[in-house]
């Protein structure tokens, strides 16, 4: 099995228009944050620090988990009116909460939603935002010692109560980094010496720019703009087969019967793979393709169908609808032969070659395909996956039933092995294969964890390998436009 992707993944939270639990302030808000175990029990990772009476507050503490391509990791943000000094949130007024999924965080880079409460209804107007960035191993800080001389008074009676926020710059708008104590009653403040991580202020690049407020004033300092290492968006397709050798799907027998409980091998397979890449997918419009069936009305067999019979538009809206195309489709077509891989490789090609036009890494393709059987145009396949390691595309394979898969494995070439029927080699490992068989009794997101965890990895050595970074949507400011 292919070793997990990790990485940490650091959170950052606000929130808008919270509602106000307090008389005659505002709220005191605080951010916890829960995740899922393997037996789906919450524990708590961690607290934000508590804003005073703000509704629209920004947190400065981060959350900082390790983060799984391959896994649904459950996330859920509760926003609480601290009014007491006990540890137990029970006893506080809760504001509201979200329940997502750390890939749908890292695929957004800025996940704005609204808070429900409890009986999920809406937390009247309130929103949170969650932005995601990738925590790098850098123990470098910043040092500060900074005091103010005759600032401007805002209160009308007693002297201003200062405080400053420092900001980084995002590709999504300015992200506060951290805010320093406030010094009561003081026109000429000096702040006790604090320390931020370089990582945290300017993700490391000391030519970055980062903003420092001091309400409602604001000094923007001159610097540059960092990437982000994510890739917009996945295009995520499916293909099953629909061979004789599967069996007729009204026996039991049959890889493509589905049982009283709703399922197969086939759908087992695309649940799976499916929840976790469809936080990655910007659409949750995915193309679902069979092949190897005769099918209606002419009952030639196609390598290549809709699941949905409509060739100008295969898109299913997200897994439950291929998993209702795929139901609907079979009891419509009759399952015949042989197994041929390379037309929908090569249909899948043809738009990741499109995407190559790119100028930035913004595009890749990852084609699904579950089999029963032994390739029958194995010189094709292995052309058609030569050509497509040259493409932003990687191939994943799910043998179901207990067929010889040895000539899958020949094509998952992990040894970089592969090469077409002329020698010409493959430009990059981008096939994953794995039976099915060795996942049967196992957790539904084990066989997600295997398939997947090559996929970052492929996805960033093309990127590199073509020499595409990823999409900026907020260069930094000219000289001209900072303060």
């Amino acid at each position: 099995m292919a070793a997990q992707c990790v990485t940490k993944v650091e959170l950052t939270v606000s929130c808008d228009n919270l509602l106000d639990k307090d008389i005659g302030s505002k709220s005191d808000p605080l951010c916890s944050l829960l995740m899922s175990s393997s037996d789906s029990q919450w524990y708590e990772v961690g607290r934000t620090e508590q804003v005073q009476n703000c509704l629209s507050p920004k947190f400065a503490k981060k959350f900082v988990i390790d983060y799984y391509f391959e896994i649904v990791q459950k996330l859920k943000f509760g926003i609480y009116d601290i009014d007491n000094k006990t540890v137990d949130l029970s006893d506080d007024d809760f504001l509201g909460q979200l329940e997502c999924t750390l890939g749908q965080v890292v695929s957004s880079k800025k996940l704005t939603r609204p808070l429900v409460l409890k009986n999920k209804s809406p937390a009247g107007k309130g929103t949170i935002t969650v932005s995601a960035r990738e925590k790098i191993k850098d123990n470098r800080v910043v040092n500060f010692e900074v005091e103010a001389r005759k600032l401007d008074n805002k209160d009308f009676f007693g002297k201003s109560d200062p405080y400053l926020e420092f900001y980084k710059q995002t590709e999504t708008g300015w992200q506060l980094a951290h805010r320093t104590e406030v010094v009561k009653n003081n026109l000429n403040p000096t702040w006790k010496p604090f320390r931020i991580p370089l990582q945290s202020l300017c993700g490391g690049d000391m030519d970055k720019p980062i903003k420092v407020t001091r309400k409602p004033f604001h000094h923007i300092c001159n610097y540059l703009h960092i990437y982000y290492i994510f890739c917009d968006t996945l295009n995520f397709t499916v293909a099953i087969d629909f061979t004789g050798s599967n069996g007729d799907p009204k026996s039991p027998q049959s890889l493509h019967y589905i049982s009283p409980q709703g399922v197969n091998e086939y759908l087992s397979a695309i649940w799976s793979v499916g929840n976790v890449i469809q936080d990655y997918d910007s659409d949750k419009m995915f193309p679902a393709f069979g092949f190897g069936a005769q099918i209606p009305p002419t009952w030639q067999v196609s390598h290549e169908f809709p699941l949905n019979f409509n060739p100008a538009n295969p898109f299913c809206a997200g897994v439950e609808g291929v998993v209702e195309a795929y139901r609907v489709c079979l009891p419509q077509v009759k399952l015949y032969g042989p197994t041929n891989f390379s037309p929908i490789i090569n249909h899948v090609a043809c738009f990741a070659k499109q995407a190559i036009q790119q100028t930035t890494a913004s595009q890749y393709f990852v084609l699904l395909i579950i089999t029963d059987g032994v390739i029958t145009d194995m010189d094709q396949t292995r052309s058609a996956i030569v050509n497509a390691s040259r493409l932003p595309m990687s191939i994943i394979i799910v043998g179901v039933g207990g067929a010889d898969f040895s000539a899958m494995e020949f094509l998952d070439g992990d040894d970089g092995s592969l090469r077409s029927l002329t020698g010409e080699a493959a430009m990059r490992d981008i096939v994953q294969f794995v039976p099915f068989r060795q996942f049967q009794n196992a957790p539904r997101e084990a066989l997600a964890k295997s398939v997947l965890a090559e996929v970052p990895g492929q996805m960033v050595d093309f990127f590199n390998t073509m020499k595409l970074t990823p999409p900026n949507s907020n260069p930094a400011p000219t000289p001209s436009e900072t303060i």
